[in-house]
Protein backbone atom coordinates (compact mmCIF):
# COMPACT_ATOMS: atom_id res chain seq x y z
CA UNK A 1 0.00 0.00 0.00
CA UNK A 2 1.35 3.40 -1.00
CA UNK A 3 1.37 6.17 1.64
CA UNK A 4 1.07 9.60 -0.02
CA UNK A 5 1.72 11.45 3.26
CA UNK A 6 5.04 9.65 3.77
CA UNK A 7 6.11 10.59 0.23
CA UNK A 8 5.28 14.26 0.78
CA UNK A 9 7.14 14.27 4.11
CA UNK A 10 10.20 12.76 2.44
CA UNK A 11 10.02 15.36 -0.33
CA UNK A 12 9.80 18.18 2.22
CA UNK A 13 12.80 16.90 4.17
CA UNK A 14 16.14 17.40 2.47
CA UNK A 15 18.29 14.40 1.82
CA UNK A 16 21.65 13.99 3.47
CA UNK A 17 23.35 15.15 0.26
CA UNK A 18 21.36 18.39 0.10
CA UNK A 19 22.06 19.14 3.76
CA UNK A 20 25.77 18.41 3.31
CA UNK A 21 25.91 20.80 0.34
CA UNK A 22 24.19 23.57 2.33
CA UNK A 23 26.57 23.33 5.28
CA UNK A 24 29.72 22.68 3.22
CA UNK A 25 30.79 26.33 2.97
CA UNK A 26 30.21 27.18 6.64
CA UNK A 27 32.00 23.95 7.58
CA UNK A 28 34.92 24.88 5.32
CA UNK A 29 35.14 28.35 6.86
CA UNK A 30 35.10 26.82 10.35
CA UNK A 31 37.82 24.34 9.34
CA UNK A 32 40.01 27.21 8.10
CA UNK A 33 39.47 29.23 11.29
CA UNK A 34 40.13 26.20 13.50
CA UNK A 35 43.29 25.49 11.51
CA UNK A 36 44.49 29.08 11.89
CA UNK A 37 43.80 29.08 15.63
CA UNK A 38 45.51 25.69 15.98
CA UNK A 39 48.59 27.04 14.23
CA UNK A 40 48.71 30.19 16.38
CA UNK A 41 48.07 28.06 19.46
CA UNK A 42 51.05 25.88 18.56
CA UNK A 43 53.48 28.51 17.27
CA UNK A 44 53.69 31.02 20.11
CA UNK A 45 53.56 34.66 18.93
CA UNK A 46 55.09 35.72 22.26
CA UNK A 47 58.40 34.27 21.08
CA UNK A 48 60.20 36.55 18.62
CA UNK A 49 60.93 35.40 15.09
CA UNK A 50 57.81 33.36 14.38
CA UNK A 51 55.65 36.12 12.88
CA UNK A 52 56.48 39.40 11.17
CA UNK A 53 56.31 42.54 13.30
CA UNK A 54 53.53 45.06 12.73
CA UNK A 55 55.04 47.62 10.32
CA UNK A 56 53.04 50.50 11.81
CA UNK A 57 54.30 49.72 15.31
CA UNK A 58 57.81 49.05 14.09
CA UNK A 59 58.24 52.31 12.18
CA UNK A 60 56.01 54.72 14.11
CA UNK A 61 55.54 53.22 17.57
CA UNK A 62 51.75 53.41 17.09
CA UNK A 63 49.63 50.39 17.96
CA UNK A 64 47.21 49.51 15.17
CA UNK A 65 43.84 47.92 16.00
CA UNK A 66 45.29 44.49 15.20
CA UNK A 67 48.41 44.73 17.36
CA UNK A 68 48.31 41.93 19.89
CA UNK A 69 45.72 39.97 17.91
CA UNK A 70 47.94 36.91 17.43
CA UNK A 71 48.90 36.90 21.11
CA UNK A 72 45.20 37.25 21.93
CA UNK A 73 44.32 34.27 19.71
CA UNK A 74 47.13 32.26 21.31
CA UNK A 75 45.74 33.04 24.77
CA UNK A 76 42.20 32.07 23.69
CA UNK A 77 43.45 28.72 22.38
CA UNK A 78 45.08 28.09 25.75
CA UNK A 79 41.95 29.12 27.65
CA UNK A 80 43.40 32.32 29.14
CA UNK A 81 40.60 34.78 28.37
CA UNK A 82 41.99 37.48 30.70
CA UNK A 83 45.35 37.46 28.86
CA UNK A 84 43.48 37.50 25.54
CA UNK A 85 41.55 40.59 26.63
CA UNK A 86 44.76 42.26 27.77
CA UNK A 87 46.50 41.51 24.47
CA UNK A 88 43.67 42.81 22.26
CA UNK A 89 40.19 43.24 23.71
CA UNK A 90 38.73 44.19 20.34
CA UNK A 91 40.02 40.95 18.80
CA UNK A 92 38.25 38.95 21.53
CA UNK A 93 35.03 40.79 20.69
CA UNK A 94 35.68 39.84 17.06
CA UNK A 95 36.12 36.17 17.96
CA UNK A 96 32.79 36.17 19.81
CA UNK A 97 31.08 38.04 16.97
CA UNK A 98 32.43 35.51 14.48
CA UNK A 99 31.14 32.62 16.61
CA UNK A 100 27.66 34.16 16.79
CA UNK A 101 27.49 34.95 13.07
CA UNK A 102 28.83 31.52 12.14
CA UNK A 103 26.21 29.83 14.32
CA UNK A 104 23.42 31.87 12.71
CA UNK A 105 24.86 30.98 9.28
CA UNK A 106 24.82 27.24 10.05
CA UNK A 107 21.31 27.28 11.52
CA UNK A 108 20.01 29.14 8.46
CA UNK A 109 21.88 26.76 6.13
CA UNK A 110 20.38 23.71 7.86
CA UNK A 111 16.92 25.24 7.50
CA UNK A 112 17.56 26.00 3.82
CA UNK A 113 17.53 29.76 4.23
CA UNK A 114 20.20 31.99 2.73
CA UNK A 115 22.53 33.94 4.99
CA UNK A 116 23.44 37.30 3.55
CA UNK A 117 24.63 39.70 6.21
CA UNK A 118 24.32 43.14 4.70
CA UNK A 119 25.40 45.77 7.19
CA UNK A 120 23.98 49.15 6.39
CA UNK A 121 25.84 52.45 6.42
CA UNK A 122 25.06 53.00 10.11
CA UNK A 123 26.62 49.68 11.11
CA UNK A 124 29.66 50.23 8.90
CA UNK A 125 30.22 53.74 10.24
CA UNK A 126 29.77 52.47 13.80
CA UNK A 127 32.34 49.71 13.23
CA UNK A 128 34.77 52.20 11.71
CA UNK A 129 34.26 54.62 14.60
CA UNK A 130 34.83 51.80 17.10
CA UNK A 131 38.10 50.84 15.39
CA UNK A 132 39.21 54.48 15.30
CA UNK A 133 38.37 55.14 18.96
CA UNK A 134 40.03 51.88 20.02
CA UNK A 135 43.17 52.77 18.06
CA UNK A 136 43.35 56.34 19.38
CA UNK A 137 42.67 55.40 23.01
CA UNK A 138 45.20 52.57 23.06
CA UNK A 139 47.88 55.00 21.86
CA UNK A 140 47.16 57.74 24.42
CA UNK A 141 48.92 57.80 27.80
CA UNK A 142 45.75 56.87 29.72
CA UNK A 143 45.05 53.99 27.30
CA UNK A 144 48.06 51.97 28.39
CA UNK A 145 45.73 49.27 29.68
CA UNK A 146 44.86 48.57 26.01
CA UNK A 147 48.49 48.02 24.96
CA UNK A 148 49.27 44.46 23.92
Amino acid sequence: MHDVNADSERAARPGAGALARRVAVPAGVLAAVVGAFAYVGTVDPNEPGHYPACPLLRYTGIYCPGCGGLRSAHAVVHGDVLAALQDNALAVVGYVLFAVLWTVWVVRAVRGRPFRPEPGPVQLWAAGALLLVFTVVRNLPFGGWLHP
